[in-house]
Formats: C-alpha cells, sequence, structure tokens
C-alpha cells in the first residue's frame, strides 16, 4: 500500500434510507426522506460513521428538479439543501468525531442523462443547492458526472458562490459496456480528457462511482498515469463504485430499484479497493449498494 493515506468514505445512502424505514419511492428517491424523515438520514449518516468512514456526503443527491419537480425545487430546493447539511453536520457533532462533511452536487439533470445536459439551466439549478449546503460541509463532491462541461461550471460557480474555497472533488460515472476498451464517461468523452480538463479547472481529487469496478479499475490507472505525465501531483485520485450489474447505454439509473450483484461481498470489495489504491486511488468509499459493512471491513483493513 505504500505510505499514502488513504480516506474512508461513506457508501450508498438510497438503499440504507430504506433499510431503516425512510419513505422511499420515484420520483423522489432518497430527497422523500429529507421532506419527511430527515432524522433517519442523520442516524444513516452515523451508521457510517460507527462503520469507520472519516467523509460523509450530504443526502443532497435527489435535490434537483428531475426528482423532485420544479415547482418543489422552486419553492424548498435550497431548504432542502439546507437540512440535508444539517444532518450530516449534526451527525458528525453528536458522534464527537473529526468526520469531514462532503457536500453533494449531483448530477443536475438526472443521472446517467448526458443526452438531458443544459448548460444554460446549471446556476439555476446548482446555485440553491450550494447555498443550501455551504455553512454545514468541509469539502464539495460533484458526483456521478457523465460529461466533462458539468463539473467545470460548477467548479466555476462555486469558486464565486464559496468564499470559503473549500476543496472540490469531481467524480465521474463511467460507460460499463467498456471493459476491454478505452475507458469513457458516460457520454462518449475518453477518461483521459476528462482528467485533463479537471487539471486545469484546479479541482483537487477525480473519483470515479456509481459504476462496475471492474470498469473503474482501468480509469484508476488511466488518470494515475495522465496525472503523472502532467506533473500533477496534489490532485488525489478516488474511487467507489455500485454493485449493480453492467448497465446499457440507454440506463437511466433512476426508474426503479436495480438488482444487486451477489459478488459483491464486503471482503470481495476490499480486494477491488486494494487494486484501486495499487494502483494510485486514496480516496475508496461505496456508492450504490455498498453498505456500512462494506465500509467497515474497507476501514479495518485499509487504515
Amino acid at each position: 500500500m505504500g505510505t499514502r493515506k488513504i480516506t474512508i468514505l461513506d457508501g450508498g445512502m438510497g438503499r440504507e434510507l430504506k433499510k431503516w424505514g425512510a419513505p422511499f419511492k420515484q420520483p423522489e428517491w432518497s430527497a422523500l426522506a429529507m421532506m419527511v424523515a430527515p432524522e433517519i438520514v442523520k442516524e444513516v449518516h452515523k451508521a457510517f460513521i460507527a462503520s469507520g468512514a472519516s467523509v460523509i456526503t450530504t443526502n443532497s443527491y435527489a435535490l434537483v428538479p428531475f426528482h423532485i419537480g420544479e415547482k418543489r425545487f422552486k419553492d424548498q430546493g435550497k431548504a432542502l439543501a439546507t437540512c440535508a447539511g444539517k444532518m450530516a453536520r449534526s451527525a458528525v457533532t453528536e458522534t464527537q468525531t473529526g468526520v469531514r462533511v462532503a457536500g453533494s452536487i449531483p448530477p443536475l439533470f438526472g443521472s446517467y442523462r448526458a443526452d438531458l445536459y443544459r448548460s444554460e439551466r446549471v446556476v439555476e439549478i446548482a446555485s440553491p443547492l450550494i447555498e443550501g449546503l455551504s455553512p454545514y460541509v468541509d469539502l464539495w463532491l460533484c458526483e456521478t458526472q457523465s460529461l466533462i462541461d458539468e463539473p467545470i461550471r460548477i467548479k466555476s460557480l462555486i469558486d464565486r458562490l464559496d468564499i470559503q474555497q473549500k476543496p472540490f472533488w469531481v467524480s465521474f460515472t463511467l460507460e460499463d459496456s467498456q471493459l476491454n476498451n478505452e475507458p469513457l464517461l458516460r457520454s462518449g468523452e475518453s477518461v483521459v480528457d476528462a482528467v485533463k480538463a479537471m487539471v486545469n479547472a484546479k479541482v483537487d481529487a477525480i473519483l470515479f462511482n456509481c459504476c462496475q469496478p471492474e470498469v473503474i479499475n482501468q480509469s484508476v490507472k488511466v488518470t494515475q498515469h495522465q496525472l503523472a505525465s502532467i506533473g500533477a501531483k496534489n490532485i488525489e485520485i478516488g474511487a467507489y463504485a455500485n454493485a449493480f450489474p453492467p448497465q446499457p447505454k440507454d440506463a437511466t439509473a433512476n426508474k426503479g430499484l436495480n438488482e444487486l450483484r451477489a459478488d459483491l461481498t464486503p471482503s470481495a470489495y476490499l480486494d477491488w479497493a486494494r487494486q484501486w489504491i495499487q494502483d494510485g486511488a486514496t480516496l475508496i468509499g461505496g456508492c450504490c449498494g455498498i453498505g456500512p459493512e462494506h465500509i467497515a471491513v474497507l476501514a479495518e483493513n485499509l487504515v
């Protein structure tokens, strides 16, 4: 493993909220818990902290018009983001830990849906999330990004709105069918081009999430090589896979609960994490279907 410090992130919120009894249905998805059961959100955060996560992520992933509707977003978006930030911060305070809170800035137009991206609406949708979360978070996590332009625009917006200039991490989701070829974002753009763009945008970390561990493995290698060739030594690499089977090009990740792979047990997931670390990753966690039991094994064996 070398001497690099490994940071353990949390796992997927959606299924864990459902396990804890939070209301959970489409189209609101995990946003519904923020509306009617925020205390359960806090308890799930605390479960991930207890499992050994040193970074937890706000439950703001579904607080976008795609999930909660245009009117509700306009009326309640910022307040719901504020609540998400408060619940995460309260979980840290109540557990008396030094755990950091990452403010989740999700894909603004739906998971995996690069085709729905509208650059002219980024400021309108992202601003309430940033403003609501900002007082409570230690860093920003722009996650499950399917294309290059969206995180660049969000980074520029955060640079204007967040006067504290917190660290900014970007996590891309990858095309699952590219297991034996050059890894691609779900937009079809290459990981190499994404890494170059993120270096130019001066991000603090490049991660990969919400896709299979196999394709993440390739992308971590490509990212490490690209950063080394550029000389960008201060940008960390991270990975947090989901437990889904391969998702086709027309997958939406929003229609319902996907089946989970039976082979991604906590010990099997640890094997993948060790490979990512060997290839250069230092930020390790889980996405959909990766729960506190997985994170506990990561924390026990990697830190």
